[in-house]
């Protein structure tokens, strides 16, 4: 676990409102996930930075237990032009808390990692917080993916 700054950055991609409450979350991020794949969304999304894939959970009415918005998409060079039917946001960027988690995709390896998150003690400033599926995540059982989570600034 380490403390990074990361610079303000735009997403393109798609979105869903969801909630932790009843396992909601799990099956409403899935469905989104299979849309972005069937989809085809990656070779949709315009000005892309890479092709790194971005998990980003934002627009929270409270806390993790509350209702938020999470966006799958990619990095761009800017929203010029997002796509019908797809989400365009900016983030300002800040500090955030960086894990990695390591194993099998398809055996609950990002709801798990996210478990041992909530369970941190972390002054989170539910902003947005971000999971990036790069070269490391290509292979879906052995995969590798970086979470950040967004946390107060500290006065420095």
């Amino acid at each position: 676990m380490q403390t990074v700054k990361i610079d303000p950055f735009s997403i393109v991609g798609i979105a869903v409102r969801t909630t932790n409450e009843n396992g909601q979350a799990t099956k409403d991020i899935a469905q989104l996930w299979q849309q972005f794949l069937s989809d085809n969304i990656l070779d949709k999304i315009p000005h892309k930075v890479n092709n790194e894939i971005y998990s980003v959970y934002t627009d929270y009415e409270g806390d993790h237990t509350k209702p938020y918005t999470t966006i799958i998409g990619c990095k761009v060079e800017n929203l010029t032009d997002t796509p019908k039917g797809m989400i365009g946001k900016s983030f300002d960027g800040g500090e955030y808390i960086k894990t990695s988690a390591k194993g099998d995709l398809m055996q609950g390896l990002i709801v798990d990692h996210w478990s041992t998150i909530f369970k941190m003690e972390l002054n989170r400033n539910y902003v947005a917080d971000f999971e990036i599926f790069g070269e490391k995540a290509q292979d879906p059982s052995n995969a590798e993916v970086d979470f950040y989570v967004g946390i107060a600034e500290t006065n420095e």
